[in-house]
C-alpha cells in the first residue's frame, strides 16, 4: 500500500494467521518497523496451537526478520509478547537470543517505559528485554509522549489504556508519523478505541492513515463487560468518518463473527481494510478457527508428541512442520 512517496508492508497479525500488528512503513529517509511481534495463543477453545499455525508463526518470524533488517527504527508499543520480540527460547514467539539480537541489534529503538504506566508483569518482561537491548541496539529511547524528529520525519508518541481507564493491562504507546504532511497514526491494543482520550487524539490529528486494533470481542462475558465491548464498537464504527484510511486489526480479528459484528454497528466491509486485504491475499484467521481447523485437519501423532514435549518443558526441538 503507497500513498505518495510512502509504503506500508505489514508483516504479521490475526488476518495473516498469527497475534501480531507487525508492520513496516517505508517514508523513503527512514525505515521503520512498527512492534517486531509475533505469537500463538498457548490455548483457544481448550485446544493448543494447530501445526497450521505454527506455519504461519515461522513464516512471520521470517519477514520481520527480513524487514528488520531493512529498518532503521523500531517500536514497542507494549510488553505483551505479540509486540515485541523476547530474548529467550519460546516455540510460540518463534524467537530465542539470536533472534532478538539480529532484530534489534545496532537499530534505535523506541521503547514504551518499563517502569511507569505499566502492570507488575509487563514491568518484569521489560526489566528482562531492555537490559539485554541496551547491550545489542545502537540506542534506546523512552519514548513516552514525546516528539522525535529524524531529519523531516516526525515522530509523536502518545499514552493510552490497554482498553478501558483503569484497566490492569497498563498502557500503551501510539504513534504518529508525519512525513511530506501525510499522517499515519499507529494505535495498536487500544480496544476500539475505548478510551476518550484516544478517541479525540483521532479526531484532532486527523489521520490520512490509521491502523487501530479492535475491541475483544471473543472475551465479553469473561474478562470484559458487555459494556466496555459495546463501547469499542461504536467508537471504532466512527472512525470511517476520522481518517482517509481505517485499517482494522488484531484482537476484533480473533472473532470468527468479526465481519457480522462490524456490520451490526453499520461499518461495512468496503468502509475499511484488513493486513490481508492490503497484501491482496486471503482473509487467515486461523486462531479464530482452531476448533474447526482440528476437527477437519487432525495434527499428526509427531506433532501431538511435540506438543507434550512442550508442556513438559522441553524446548530444543522445533514443531514438526
Amino acid at each position: 500500500m503507497r500513498i505518495d512517496k510512502i509504503k506500508i508492508t505489514p508483516l504479521a497479525d490475526e488476518s495473516l494467521g498469527v497475534r501480531s500488528m507487525c508492520l513496516f512503513i517505508d517514508l523513503g529517509e527512514l525505515r521503520i518497523l512498527l512492534d517486531a511481534g509475533v505469537s500463538l495463543a498457548p490455548r483457544r477453545y481448550g485446544l493448543p496451537p494447530h501445526l497450521e499455525e505454527f506455519k504461519a508463526l515461522k513464516k512471520a518470524r521470517e519477514k520481520i526478520l527480513l524487514y528488520a533488517k531493512k529498518s532503521d527504527v523500531i517500536t514497542v508499543s507494549h510488553y505483551h509478547r505479540d509486540h515485541y520480540t523476547p530474548t529467550y527460547k519460546s516455540w510460540y514467539e518463534w524467537c530465542d537470543k539470536e533472534i532478538f539480537t539480529r532484530i534489534y541489534g545496532n537499530k534505535i529503538v523506541l521503547v514504551k517505559d518499563g517502569e511507569k504506566n505499566i502492570n507488575f508483569n509487563q514491568r518484569k518482561r521489560a526489566y528482562i528485554f531492555l537490559k539485554e537491548l541496551n547491550n545489542v541496539a545502537d540506542k534506546v529511547i523512552v519514548a513516552d509522549s514525546k516528539e522525535i524528529c529524524f531529519g523531516s520525519i516526525r515522530i509523536k508518541t502518545r499514552l493510552f489504556p490497554h482498553g478501558y481507564e483503569g484497566t490492569k493491562l497498563g498502557y500503551v504507546l501510539s504513534f504518529l508519523i508525519e512525513a511530506d504532511e501525510e499522517k499515519i497514526l499507529y494505535m495498536p491494543d487500544v480496544q476500539g478505541p475505548v478510551d476518550k482520550n484516544a478517541m479525540l487524539f483521532i479526531k484532532e490529528t486527523k489521520p490520512d492513515i490509521l491502523i487501530i486494533g479492535g475491541p475483544p470481542t471473543y472475551l465479553e462475558g469473561r474478562k470484559l463487560s458487555k459494556n466496555v465491548i459495546k463501547l469499542g464498537l461504536e467508537n471504532i464504527s466512527k472512525l470511517k468518518h476520522l481518517s482517509g484510511t481505517l485499517i482494522i486489526g488484531h484482537h476484533l480479528l480473533r472473532d470468527k463473527r468479526w465481519i457480522s459484528i462490524l456490520e451490526e454497528y453499520g461499518l461495512k466491509k468496503r468502509e475499511y481494510l484488513t493486513y490481508s486485504d492490503i497484501l491482496g491475499i486471503e482473509f487467515t484467521g486461523l486462531e479464530s478457527m482452531r476448533d474447526i481447523l482440528y476437527q477437519v485437519d487432525p495434527p499428526p501423532p509427531a506433532f501431538k508428541a511435540w506438543i507434550e514435549k512442550i508442556r513438559e518443558g522441553v524446548k530444543n526441538e522445533p514443531p514438526p512442520l
